[in-house]
């Protein structure tokens, strides 16, 4: 079965809000093993909204709309699909009640528009609306399938999850459910990284293989139908063992997790903690560690000593490192690895890290732009100095350093 899911709302037009309903009726309809191929947003306007019913008619099996269901003009959902199928809308008596009863019970008198929520489609099923009062729709004409489902979030979701739920099912038969698996890599490019996978993706029939990006991460989803969870595992795991001979030492996780999350892990498993020196990245690196929750507990602080004068006065660097005709400079393998080591010391924690560099806009101490310093410093063992060139505006550079920091650290954790 193929889908399309059609929203209605010239407010979406306009961005004025965030689609989030697509996002949740996709994963439903995935979790059915039905096929999302189309998603389409249209405006409070019946010309157009019929012209996009007319288009998903000939390319989906279902169509599933979210908004304009609500009580005033220019909710027009139930009545263009009406007129479109040729069929009468009729007035839902329970839900009237419902809606009546709301307008009593808080002393107010009842605008007539409102009865415009109780309306259904001729023939069609209503759908509760446990959180509102505009009683959704689902219905099969003609060999397409149709749901009709409210636009605010807290009303769509309850009905998606229950009612409409359950039509589709009754509707599916011998459907077969989508099984996804995604796997987080870190330390390498989407390029590369499809790259290394191209004959495993050239060669795709199922599971399927999808890679796609995000600043400092990269993804892999793998998907496959099969009709229990144990089917689905036996064939995932088979592909997820042949990306990870080609790539092994760049997946961190096979979850929708952040790389910070893993190695937050990994040192509360190790019972190890951690300490950070940042300069470039501007209190980046902390501030990602610290957002996995419980997190104080193997991070136990860091500095952000922006200038020589505080990476002096904070870090004991000397000046002669970081000022003078033959000093290294702030920026240089040699001050990020006293940062890296000297918090470490300060804080008393098994692994520093650092970063200095340039972020831009403009280049420092004679240094390019995207040039980065970080160091790894780990109680017992020789400090670990890398190097990046990054590309991107001042912020994307701050991301990417400290990503690549988060990930010299993981292999650090893992070793």
């Amino acid at each position: 079965m193929k889908a399309e899911i059609i929203a209605v709302g010239t407010e979406l037009l306009l961005g004025q809000i965030v689609n989030t309903n697509a996002q949740a009726i996709s994963q439903k309809l995935a979790e059915l093993g039905i096929d999302v191929y189309f998603q389409t947003v249209v405006g409070d306007n019946a010309g157009r909204l019929r012209q996009a019913i007319e288009i998903g008619r000939g390319r989906a099996d279902l169509l599933l709309f979210t908004g304009g269901l609500g009580p005033t003009q220019d909710d027009l959902t139930k009545d263009v699909l009406a007129q479109y199928l040729g069929r009468k809308l009729v007035l839902h008596e329970p839900s009237m009640a419902v809606i009546e009863e709301m307008f009593s019970s808080r002393g107010m008198a009842m605008v007539e528009s409102n009865r415009r929520q109780a309306n259904m489609i001729e023939g069609s099923e209503p759908l509760h609306n446990s959180t509102g009062l505009a009683v959704g729709n689902a219905l099969e004409a003609d060999g397409t399938l149709y749901v009709l489902l409210p636009g605010p979030p807290r009303e769509m979701k309850p009905m998606l999850e229950g009612p409409a739920q359950d039509w589709i099912r009754s509707m599916l038969g011998e459907e077969v459910p989508l099984f996804s698996r995604l796997l987080k890599f870190a330390g390498i490019g989407e390029s590369n990284l499809e790259a290394k996978l191209l004959d495993l993706i050239e060669g795709q029939e199922d599971p399927t293989i999808a890679p796609y990006a995000k600043e400092g991460e990269v993804s892999v989803r793998v998907s496959t139908k099969a009709r229990t969870l144990e089917e689905a595992n036996q064939k995932i795991d088979a592909t997820v063992e042949g990306i990870k001979e080609r790539v092994g030492e760049h997946l961190y996780a096979q979850s929708d997790i952040p790389i910070e999350e893993e190695v937050v892990r990994l040192l509360r498993s190790s019972r190890r903690r951690l300490a950070s020196a940042e300069s470039c990245s501007g209190g980046l690196f902390a501030e990602l560690v610290t957002n996995v929750p419980g997190s104080s507990g193997e991070f136990t602080g860091g500095v952000v000593t922006y200038t020589n004068v505080m990476k002096n006065k904070l870090l004991g660097i000397p000046m002669s490192q970081l000022e003078g005709p033959d000093a290294p400079g702030a920026i240089s393998e040699s001050t990020a690895a006293m940062m890296a080591e000297n918090v470490r010391l300060m804080c008393d924690t098994d692994f520093g890290v650092s970063l200095t560099g340039v972020a831009g806009p403009a280049e420092s101490e004679g240094k390019p732009v995207g040039l980065v310093y970080f160091a790894v410093a780990e109680r017992g063992k020789d400090t670990v100095v890398y190097t990046s060139r990054l590309s991107g505006g001042r912020s994307i550079i701050r991301l990417r350093a400290v990503k690549a920091a988060l990930y010299r650290l993981w292999l650090a954790l893992k070793a």
